[in-house]
């Protein structure tokens, strides 16, 4: 355990994270929740995904979506890809921050995007260069890094082939995902304290859902074992696809309330945070999972 930062970073993914297993909503609905996203201050948007528009019938306007990301200033917006062609299209719509991800289970990679763990691996090589010859940076995320819904417990040493891979091949930041919620403090920070020597300065971050509750805990411990980077979504909307039982993001609101209670800085305004869980909740149709969405701020209420 370190000691707490004085900032952490979040990255709002309730755009690409948080729709892809709704209903489709319109591209000015999208619009209209990425305004409400970019007024809480939040510096990192995942707008989209560069993935089949038949798997991911949500995330199908990909395109169009990127063309709108110029109105927007002082954001970093980043897509998630699947593959190579996910990758040259993200770069040829005008994205210079991507996020390649990699399941550390062989089924799981199989449902995801149809290929095992070892042949999403080789991959990176070919992300990292499409995105570093366009002068873009390339994340690599380790989805199901502690348990998968058909392999069930992720060997850690799957996920430390995965990220060493990542590392050699020069990518520019690293980062680990409980694809299913199953984390709990301790195993995040057994998990970060194997990870961390073979980083060789290459940042990491974490992504938690919160499917049995101890998303939060997880997220706060992470922090506690030195991770700065966290991804969270307004109003806790989200889940994977490809993971049965898999849902419900931290919420981001619950997470700067956390994080504002230990002293812990972010660039996320709360009640602006709060204003966005509920329109996407009307965008939706239906309610999100949020703590703070329901029950308020204790000091603003």
């Amino acid at each position: 355990m370190t000691e707490l930062p004085a900032h952490v970073d979040i990255r709002e993914v309730c755009l690409r994270d948080g729709l892809q297993i709704e209903e489709p909503i319109s591209l000015a609905a999208k619009i209209e929740l990425l305004e409400a996203v970019v007024a809480t201050g939040v510096r990192e948007v995942e707008a989209t995904a560069f993935v089949s528009p038949s798997k991911v019938p949500a995330l199908a306007d990909a395109e169009a979506l990127a063309a709108e990301l110029t109105r927007f200033d002082n954001v970093e917006f980043s897509a998630l890809v699947a593959s190579p062609n996910g990758a040259k299209r993200a770069i040829a719509a005008g994205l210079n921050s991507i996020e390649y991800v990699v399941s550390a289970s062989d089924a799981h990679s199989r449902a995801n995007v149809g290929r095992g763990t070892a042949d999403a691996t080789v991959a990176i090589a070919d992300v990292a260069r499409i995105a570093h010859d366009s002068g873009a940076s390339v994340e690599v995320i380790v989805a199901t890094a502690w348990d998968c819904p058909f392999d069930g417990p992720t060997a850690s040493q799957r996920v430390l082939d995965i990220i060493t891979a990542a590392v050699d091949l020069g990518v520019d930041r690293i980062a680990i995902a409980d694809t299913i919620g199953t984390a709990t403090p301790r195993r995040v920070q057994t998990l970060i304290g194997q990870v961390r020597p073979i980083l060789a300065g290459t940042p990491l971050g974490a992504h938690f859902h919160n499917t049995r509750g101890a998303g939060l805990a997880s997220a706060f411990a992470a922090v506690q074992a030195g991770v700065t980077r966290l991804d969270a979504s307004v109003g806790g909307l989200g889940g994977c696809p490809f993971a049965p039982g898999a849902s419900g993001n931290i919420a981001t609101e619950d997470l700067v309330y956390l994080l504002r209670d230990s002293d812990i800085g972010t660039d996320v305004d709360l009640p602006k945070a709060i204003e966005a869980a509920a329109v996407a909740q009307r965008l939706v149709g239906h309610d999100l999972p949020s703590s703070l969405l329901r029950a308020g701020d204790r000091i603003i209420g």
